[in-house]
């Protein structure tokens, strides 16, 4: 049923011929009296709900071709990704040590400050060759880097190379700030567990090892190397110098200035350093090691056949029930290799298909069916 109203009563508040109020004369229509307070909103399309709106009617005409296009759609992207996920090749090793016939059996209690650093080697065999670009992950377990007091024990500040940062870290990183009366570069949880394992690869051939060649440098976000870390300035590139007055943390070997050889890898912008930093969501990890590039179009890049794993163990995971491995994996345009993508679009468009399906039948079995019952008068 249609409502007539006018526009200027709306916006007034009030009909324009007069309100009459108790106890005195006509309000409005040009009286001399105050105006009438009023709570009604104003006539806008917004206030008064009058914006145009769409709501669907949902019909079987409409439903059933949704549920069989999404399907349709969802089930050949999942097999295809699910495909190609399959086809990255991964190789994983462990080497925690906890099996006694393990080759690092005997470095499984080794501490922060072992010396000499223990040893080991393990054998492996790959049995399918690596074609492409080939990259080299660690991997650790059972390690929370997402607690919240662990997250925070860090200084973007002094790791972004602010001089009176670095002198005067930020208290977050208690109680690794300061260390016999020094400061601490770089302070915080996070730096103080960095990962300080090395690792090698050799090819054995006929009883000879050869050195696989892994690059240290491409590791890193650019984002992360060329701005958020930053070494200290100041008079010269003498990282010795920049850092003086300053300690290592507590749980290093060296300290920040000697990481690398490498003017443009050491310091707060070292690779490894930079990817340690970057803080994993979930217990279970890996973060990218080496790179190891493909030389030959016409050779793979690792051949399958004996490799051996030349490890210096030094991080501890043993106290809290951690394991740690070595990862050799390939990469595809959707990434590495992860099934759960796949899996997840397979599943999604197989349960539409079947609601389809199922809908469609009920629709065609009951869908003319006359349910109006007459009404008695």
């Amino acid at each position: 049923m249609a409502v007539n109203y006018s526009a200027k009563e709306e916006a007034d508040g009030h009909p324009s011929g007069g309100v009459g109020v108790p106890g005195g004369g006509a309000v409005g229509g040009g009286g001399g009296g105050g105006a009438v307070k009023t709570r009604k909103p104003d006539n806008t399309a917004f206030k008064q709900q009058r914006l145009p709106a769409w709501q669907p009617i949902l019909t079987a005409g409409t439903v059933l071709p949704a549920f069989f296009i999404i399907g349709l759609i969802f089930i050949p992207i999942g097999i295809g990704i699910f495909v190609t996920s399959n086809n990255i090749r991964e190789y994983e090793v462990d080497y925690t040590g906890t099996e006694p016939s393990s080759p690092c059996n005997k470095c499984l209690n080794v501490s922060w400050d072992s010396t000499p650093p223990c040893t080991c080697i393990i054998n492996f065999t790959l049995e399918h060759s690596f074609e492409s670009n080939v990259f080299m992950y660690y991997g650790l377990s059972n390690f929370y880097q997402n607690h919240r007091r662990y997250v925070k024990s860090r200084d973007d500040s002094q790791l972004n190379g602010d001089n009176s940062s670095l002198l005067n870290p930020s208290k977050e990183c208690e109680p690794y700030r300061t260390n016999e009366d020094k400061p601490i570069a770089p302070c915080g949880a996070i730096a103080n567990s960095m990962f300080n394992d090395t690792l090698e690869l050799y090819r054995i051939d006929n009883d000879t090892k050869t050195r696989i060649t892994l690059i240290k440098k491409g590791i890193a976000w650019w984002t992360d190397k060329n701005v958020k870390f930053r070494n200290p300035t100041g008079d010269g590139n003498n990282l010795t110098v920049l850092f003086q007055g300053t300690t290592k943390p507590v749980n290093w070997p060296k300290p920040v200035y000697m990481l690398d050889s490498e003017p443009d890898n050491n310091g707060f912008i070292n690779e490894d350093f930079i990817v340690w930093m970057r803080t994993a969501a979930l217990p279970t990890f890996r973060k990218l090691y080496r790179l190891i590039e493909r030389k030959d179009n016409l050779q793979p890049t690792l051949q399958a056949g004996k490799y051996s794993l030349n490890i210096t163990y030094n991080y501890p995971v043993h106290s809290f029930d951690g394991r740690k491995r070595m990862i050799l994996s390939t990469i595809s345009w959707m990434g590495g290799k992860n099934p759960f993508l796949g899996i997840a679009y397979i599943t999604v468009g197989s349960i539409c298909f079947f609601l389809g399906v199922v809908l469609l039948i009920i629709h065609h079995k009951y869908g003319n069916r006359n349910t109006s019952a007459d009404i008695p008068n």
